[in-house]
């Protein structure tokens, strides 16, 4: 008889609640104990489902400084505003993805979308943390805007799910999202009953966060909504089967084997870095808003 081997299960984790700014109600299960395992994932953020209450006056995360890594934003529900320091600007709403790498330095503002403000209506999104290798730590700040119907879809279960490909390839489907290590992340919907078998290189690092829903994995751990799931890099297969109808986003990547220093935004390789990036940002180097 043959026996299945599939890529260890290192640990499942609760995230806990916090709150950004006045606009998002947020489950955080990453950073933790297992961050250099999950190189290059640096963060995940968990907003709502939550209530956005019609007003004119758009919630949100007021200007904030960031260099040396990326922020992802996956839109669920509702409609997020960006805009930076750097000139870029743009909204996103259901499917529609944000890439920003802060690079050398930047401001930033995210709100509720102005007219997503004015109705209400349902906000949910998940903001991931990337890192870059050394080397593009002082990159030109970059916004890469993905649109839905830009992310190939790849169906699965005879029509029971499918996977949409936001970076890296898998199964022959190119994302397009542009990175600076090697990433493969995946947004998956799959049906209740359904089954699914990932294959990634198995010296990638790998984590499933639950959007929502419930499953198994390797036919021996359980996790369900908004609980994070850390494996190891022992083989390349982890076979899902789903409980309830669920969604899942599967971060995966080659880690960056290099010293981290971090200090609230920014994300570097040394201490006296973090200090040069603090100066920089109270110095105003990183720029402003005019209004």
């Amino acid at each position: 008889m043959e026996i299945l081997k599939y890529r260890r299960i290192f640990q499942v984790i609760d995230g806990v609640e916090k709150k950004v700014g006045d606009g998002f109600e947020v489950i955080s299960p990453m950073p933790g104990s297992r961050i250099r395992q999950l190189s290059p994932f640096l963060l995940i953020d968990h907003t709502g489902p939550m209530a956005v209450h019609p007003t004119d006056k758009p919630l949100g995360a007021d200007p904030h400084p960031h260099r040396g890594f990326e922020t992802v934003t996956i839109v669920y529900q509702g409609y997020l505003a960006h805009r930076d320091t750097a000139g870029y600007s743009g909204k996103i709403g259901p499917g529609d993805v944000q890439w920003m790498t802060a690079g050398s330095g930047l401001l930033h503002e995210e709100r509720h979308e102005k007219e997503f403000s004015k109705q209400g209506g349902i906000l949910e999104l998940v903001q991931l943390w990337v890192n870059v290798p050394k080397k593009d730590k002082m990159a030109l700040p970059r916004y890469q805007e993905l649109p839905a119907n830009t992310i190939p879809v790849i169906e699965t279960g005879e029509g029971k799910g499918k996977i949409r490909v936001i970076a890296g390839k898998y199964e022959d489907q190119l994302g397009p999202a542009e990175t600076f290590s090697a990433i493969t992340m995946l947004d998956v919907e799959q049906a209740q009953g359904s089954e699914l078998k990932l294959h990634l290189p198995a010296h990638y690092n790998v984590g499933i966060y639950v959007v929502k829903g419930a499953l198994n994995l390797n036919g021996n751990r359980e996790a369900k909504t908004k609980q994070w799931v850390v494996f190891g890099w022992d083989f390349p297969d982890i076979v899902l089967k789903f409980t309830e109808d669920t969604k899942l986003l599967v971060l995966s990547g080659e880690p960056i084997e290099e010293s981290l220093a971090t200090y609230g935004p920014f994300v570097m390789n040394t201490n006296q870095e973090l200090i040069q990036a603090i100066e920089d940002f109270e110095s105003g180097r990183m720029g402003s808003f005019k209004d």
